[in-house]
Parts: C-alpha cells; sequence; structure tokens
C-alpha cells in the first residue's frame, strides 16, 4: 500500500482589494511625510498648519460629494456631466428651506433640488435613450436660469436678500474639543518633523468640525459598503457593467438606473448644501464654481471607487485651500513637492522600459526644481489656477490606469443583448 504524503495546502492569495487599499495608505503615508520633509527644509511652516488643513477638508467635502454622486451614476452606466446644475439646483434649495424651516430641513431641502435634477436626467437618458452627454449639459443650463430665476422669487425683498443671494442663513453645528485642540496647537507650534504634521492634523479635526462634514464621510464610507458588500450593490453595479446579462438574470435594469441616478443628484445636492451652509453663510448665485466638474475629476482618479475618490477630492481640496491660505508662499514649497514626485514618477517609468514618459517626467520634475530655485514665490496669477492645474495633470498621469465601467455610457433598451 502506497501513501502519499502532501504538503501544506498553500493559503489563497489576499484579495485584490485589500492590495488596492494598502497601497493607497502607503502613497497617503509616504504623502504625508513628503510634505512634512519639504514644510522643513522650505520654512513654509503653512503648508500644512491646522488652518490649512482645516480649509483643505472643508474645500473637499463638497468636490468629494459631487464626485460620490458621479459614482453612484456611472456604476450604473448612466454618465452625469450634470452634477453641476444639481449642485446649483442643491444651494437653492438649502438657502430656500433653511430661512424658513432651520438646518436640517436645509440640508434635506438640498437633496431634494438635486435628486429632481437627477429624475430628469434619468428620465431624459434611460426612458427616452437621450445622450447622456447632451442631457447632462442640458441640466447645467436649465439649472442655472431656473435657480436665478427663483431666488429672485424666494430672496428680494427679505433683509439681506436679493436676487442673486439670500439671507445670512444658521450653519450646522460644530464640533470642539477645546482641551485637545490647545494642546496640540503647542505641539504644532514647535514645527518639529512629523510630530507638529501629526498635531496639525489633530488640530484640524478637534476645532470648528461640522456636523455636515462628518455626515458626507459617513455616506461615503456607506457607499462604499452598499455598492461592494451587499446584493443591491452588485445588481446595481452588474447594470454599469452588463445590462444585458444582468436582466437575463432578473435584474431590472431601467429601476436600477433611475435609483442610481436619482441618488446621484440628491448626493450633487447636498455638495450644493454643503457650500451654502458650510463654506459660506447662504446661497450666492454662481458659488459652486464649476466644483461639479472637479467632482468628476475626482471620481476618475479614484478609478470608480469612493475611497481613491475621496482621496483625489482631498488633494483637489488642499489645492484651493493652499492658494487661498498664503497662496504664493505654500504653492512655492509644493513646486519641490512636484518635482520629487515627478522624479520619483520618471524613474519608476524608465524601470518599467516606459522611455518616453520616464523622459517626459524627470523634464517637467527638473522643471520644477528650476522654477523653485530660481523664485521665492509663486505668482499669484498662477495660485487661482492652481486646483484646475492640478486637476489637468493629475488625470493626465492617472489616465493610463483607469478602468471606467463596461457599459458606462452607452444605450441600453429592455430586451437587447449584453
Amino acid at each position: 500500500m502506497t501513501t502519499t504524503v502532501t504538503g501544506p495546502r498553500a493559503e489563497p492569495s489576499e484579495h485584490p482589494a485589500a492590495h488596492r487599499r494598502s497601497r493607497i495608505w502607503l502613497y497617503v503615508l509616504a504623502g504625508f511625510m513628503l510634505l512634512s520633509l519639504v514644510r522643513v527644509v522650505s520654512g513654509a511652516n503653512d503648508v500644512n498648519s491646522s488652518g490649512t488643513l482645516r480649509a483643505a477638508l472643508a474645500a473637499a467635502i463638497p468636490i468629494a460629494l459631487a464626485g460620490l454622486g458621479g459614482l453612484w451614476s456611472e456604476r450604473a452606466g448612466v454618465v452625469n456631466i450634470g452634477l453641476e446644475g444639481m449642485m446649483i439646483a442643491g444651494t437653492l434649495g438649502a438657502g430656500y428651506f433653511t430661512y424658513h424651516y432651520g438646518v436640517v430641513p436645509g440640508i434635506v431641502g438640498a437633496a431634494v433640488f438635486g435628486a429632481i435634477g437627477g429624475v430628469l436626467h434619468a428620465v431624459a437618458t434611460v426612458t427616452f435613450g437621450v445622450d447622456h452627454i447632451v442631457s447632462g449639459v442640458a441640466i447645467n443650463i436649465i439649472a442655472l436660469g431656473v435657480a436665478g430665476f427663483l431666488a429672485e422669487a424666494f430672496f428680494t425683498g427679505l433683509e439681506g436678500g436679493g436676487p442673486t443671494q439670500s439671507p445670512s442663513l444658521d450653519r450646522p453645528t460644530d464640533i470642539n474639543l477645546p482641551q485637545i485642540a490647545d494642546a496640540v496647537s503647542d505641539i504644532e507650534d514647535n514645527h518639529w518633523f512629523l510630530i507638529s504634521d501629526l498635531a496639525s492634523i489633530v488640530g484640524a479635526l478637534t476645532r470648528n468640525l461640522s456636523l455636515f462634514t462628518i455626515f458626507a464621510l459617513l455616506l461615503i464610507a456607506g457607499t462604499g459598503w452598499l455598492l461592494w458588500r451587499t446584493s443591491f450593490g452588485l445588481r446595481l453595479r452588474s447594470c454599469g457593467e452588463s445590462p444585458g446579462a444582468a436582466e437575463s438574470l432578473g435584474v431590472n435594469v431601467y429601476r436600477y438606473k433611475f435609483i442610481a441616478v436619482t441618488i446621484s443628484g440628491a448626493m450633487a445636492g447636498l455638495a450644493g448644501g454643503f457650500l451654502a451652509l458650510v463654506s459660506s453663510s447662504g446661497f450666492q448665485q454662481g458659488q459652486t464654481g464649476g466644483r461639479g466638474y472637479i467632482g468628476l475629476a475626482a471620481m476618475l482618479f479614484g478609478n470608480w471607487r469612493p475611497g481613491g475618490m475621496l482621496l483625489g477630492a482631498s488633494l483637489f481640496g488642499y489645492t484651493d485651500a493652499v492658494q487661498l491660505r498664503r497662496g504664493g508662499e505654500s504653492l512655492h514649497a509644493l513646486l519641490l513637492v512636484v518635482a520629487i514626485v515627478l522624479l520619483i514618477v520618471g524613474l519608476l517609468q524608465l524601470r518599467r522600459r516606459a522611455m518616453v514618459q520616464g523622459g517626459l517626467s524627470l523634464l517637467f520634475a527638473v522643471g520644477f526644481l528650476v522654477w523653485y530655485l530660481m523664485s521665492d514665490e509663486v505668482p499669484r496669477e498662477f495660485t487661482t489656477m492652481a486646483p484646475f492645474v492640478t486637476t489637468l495633470l493629475v488625470l493626465a498621469f492617472a489616465s493610463q490606469q483607469l478602468r471606467m465601467p463596461a457599459a458606462d455610457g452607452l444605450p441600453y433598451r429592455k430586451g437587447s443583448a449584453g
């Protein structure tokens, strides 16, 4: 009788999602250490002070909520270029309902006004098969005109209000932990490497942190759980990957697309509500400032995933905050950060035999380094365009690794093959 002895079974490899999360956290840690090092070398202590980080978080949340709206829609296969218009509707809803009924109804009103835009987009694209881009652009134009008309009707004649703005509004409650914030403020003022930077993060999260911000972060985390950990999320994502196959398995594709695009509009509306209630003290015409489009860029940067989308929104929000707080000096220090990052990217590209991309990255790295060494401050004209330049650069470098849902933006009719 022969006995066969087998070796120990190989453990299954770690889930790719875990590798992806670990890589993201590694990038965040490396970026944090690089920023701390540049702060010490350049002496630009405001580059990651608690005030800057607090402003960056406030600037990132509306971008992240808009990006979350785009993620909901595109994961179901519907491109939503109308996020900007839905944000505009959200600012108006927040202004009207907060003034008359209070903060919580104002937040709900922002979501409802944005959801109305989502329903219009769903009717046009899902029911009538209108091109997604055409429908989104139309919603942006319509929302701008309707918001101007309704703002004049809602706020004209009110004390502090007018045809282009609402009266001053109540704000969501802020969280303050003064004992912790004061303690870490002393550590931050010492400007120690890494230690003071960690104190800056704690200070930003323990002073004047809006409950709306926490609510938004919970929405992002909840979206990740709902879309990737539940059967509902699996069905919704299948509509963006292969709607024909999903239909053959009994999924009501139209219903899931409607739900996704409506939620997309509600998220964009909440982004507008944040602008009206937290970023400023009321509704103002034109206050979205193109953030709906930057939210789409954050979603693309994050590869249609909530965590990466939040990281992209944080990057864009940070550049926006830096240019508002002593922008010339802080952005000058960031030139050194960009030079180092491009140097690393270039060397990695050369190692992978991507000679053209690597050479260009090294060339740009030298250019940014020379700019840093030959100047003391970034011109004011450049600081105002820094968030948009960052958007273009990030998308240019990340575009090769993006994977959109397979059926995103494609027309679908019930009964068609997947």
